[in-house]
């Protein structure tokens, strides 16, 4: 998979304006979009449907964490906008992530259902970030424990830093998905994130895929800092 297949553009903005003008900036180089709940709450629709008329991929990043009737529900609904991947909180228990293989496969009603993804641990969080909402021992053992689960539930992989992933990879096997936020080409600032990679370091930690926002879409040149970035994991 080349380089160019492997990035996620965040479009973490503030306007639909904004967002469509971002998505027609980058579309001669980038082909996979994550629309999260900020925008799609907003203006989610007018994204979804340039994305589509541009034939773009959607990572449609809602992490539905509820009772598992709820989760099966909304997964269903989403998995019929057609996107590409999709998430849901890993938090959330077993059983509520077995309904949302259930509601995937309902949703895509005979076409391919979406890439289905579990949320591990945000990578805003740390192990004192771990330790606030409850949760014992390390990031790392947290993370592999959630990935786990989710494949024993039938997710096709996670959401997790790169510094988790060759654990996740070597318990779980290659063919489990990895995609990487938090990531920090080595030329950006690392905003709120603390478990942060460059792009060149979580490809050869064997992430599958990497999700950039704010380093792509605040630069002065959206569409050369995608190419660099494309460049650094593999053209």
């Amino acid at each position: 998979m080349s380089g160019k297949n492997k990035l996620i553009v965040a479009l973490d903005v503030d306007s639909q304006d904004k967002c469509l003008e971002v998505i027609d900036i980058l579309s001669p180089e980038v082909d996979i979009f994550k629309v999260g709940i900020a925008p799609f709450t907003d203006f989610g629709h007018a994204i979804l449907d340039k994305l589509k008329e541009k034939g773009k991929k959607v990572f449609l990043d809602l992490k539905f964490h509820d009772i598992p009737n709820t989760v099966r529900n909304a997964v269903c609904v989403a998995a019929r906008k057609d996107v590409f991947m999709m998430n849901v909180h890993c938090l959330g228990g077993k059983s509520m992530l077995e309904q949302a293989v259930k509601g995937a496969g309902q949703g895509a009603s005979g076409k391919g259902r979406p890439l289905l993804l579990g949320v591990t641990i945000l990578t805003s969080m740390d192990e004192e970030g771990i330790r606030e909402i409850g949760l014992a021992g390390t990031v790392g053992d947290r993370v592999t424990g959630f990935a786990e689960m989710a494949k024993d539930a039938g997710l096709d992989g996670v959401v997790a830093s790169a510094k988790e992933t060759g654990m996740i990879k070597e318990k779980l096997g290659k063919d489990f998905i990895v995609v990487t936020p938090g990531i920090r080409p080595e030329w950006s600032s690392a905003g709120d994130q603390k478990r942060i990679v460059t792009p060149r370091q979580a490809i050869e930690n064997g992430s599958d895929y990497i999700v950039v926002g704010r380093p792509v879409i605040q630069d002065k040149d959206p569409l050369a800092a995608a190419k660099k970035i494309i460049e650094e994991i593999g053209g």
